[in-house]
């Protein structure tokens, strides 16, 4: 099998170069590689290698940017993915897409399913969404994958930013009323790969009849704030922490460009159900990612 994976360079792109290659033949390509903001040049690119399978890990992810660059949001999170799923559909290729619990605006108190309408609240959200919709015009053989809160243990994630935090300040504030459910990258990779790797036969038949949205994301959910606590509690190298106290604040408190959802935590039984795969607790999957 041949693989285009785009984004290689992302927390979700990188684990999926190393999960993916039991798969077979991965070309991986980074932000220098494919510019996500020019349609022709994703539909040449990915037309003349001819692939098997597609996934899109990369994104416009920068949220609170996203208010004051929604045209450039829009492109690389709207018009590219559905660019990619048409050419997919051309060459006979499967397509992969990965979207965001921040399509729903939050304004519940219970896991949002499939079915739940969505209701974005910031230009991210939306951008994803639509993304989501262009898929669904333009695509064949394609999953539509909602995940939330990725991290992972290089870049700029969540939980290398509380480290930091707190080895340069001894009171943190972090917001406690904005809940979801945090997502290794590393798992979310594993997972993906092992649903390919199960209907590897006859992929292309297999996912068309499945197509459609799922949710996938770390098994229950928990608040900012009792992430940071946990993410702390795992440091192996804790001795270097000056936090003193972590204290929570509200989002009302703690004013961003963007508005957050307040609960987007995923319900995930959909994909357990068709695919029989499920992603662990996340207090779980935190400690071993941090084992790392």
């Amino acid at each position: 099998m041949r693989i285009v994976l785009i984004g290689k360079n992302g927390q979700l792109g990188w684990e999926l170069q190393h999960t993916l290659l039991p798969l077979g033949e991965v070309i991986a390509l980074g932000r220098n590689d494919l510019d996500l903001s020019a349609p022709e040049a994703i539909q040449k690119t990915v037309a003349a290698l001819r692939p098997d399978l597609v996934i899109n890990a990369a994104a416009y992810t920068e949220v609170d940017a996203a208010e004051t660059q929604c045209e450039l949001a829009m492109q690389i999170n709207a018009v590219a993915p559905g660019v990619l799923a048409e050419v997919s559909r051309r060459i006979g290729a499967v397509f992969i897409y990965y979207s965001t619990d921040y399509v729903f605006d939050g304004r519940t108190d219970k896991p949002y399913s499939e079915n739940d309408l969505t209701n974005p609240l910031n230009a991210y959200g939306k951008s994803k969404y639509q993304g989501e919709e262009n898929i669904k015009m333009a695509g064949d053989a394609y999953l539509i994958i909602r995940t939330s809160w990725v991290y992972g243990m290089r870049g700029n994630s969540f939980v290398n930013k509380v480290l930091e935090w707190a080895r340069n300040n001894t009171t943190l504030k972090i917001v406690s009323d904005q809940i979801s459910s945090p997502t290794w990258a590393r798992m979310l990779a594993e997972i993906t790969t092992a649903a390919l790797v199960k209907n590897q036969t006859e992929l292309i038949e297999k996912i068309r009849e499945t197509r459609g949205v799922y949710h996938l994301a770390g098994s229950g959910y928990t608040s900012r704030y009792e992430w940071a606590k946990q993410i702390l509690a795992n440091d192996p190298r804790q001795s270097e922490q000056m936090v003193q106290a972590v204290e929570p604040v509200s989002s009302a408190e703690f004013l961003t460009p963007a508005t957050r959802p307040l609960f987007s935590a995923l319900d995930c039984s959909k994909f357990e159900t068709i695919f029989h795969l499920k992603l662990p607790d996340w207090k779980t999957s935190l400690r071993e990612a941090m084992k790392k």
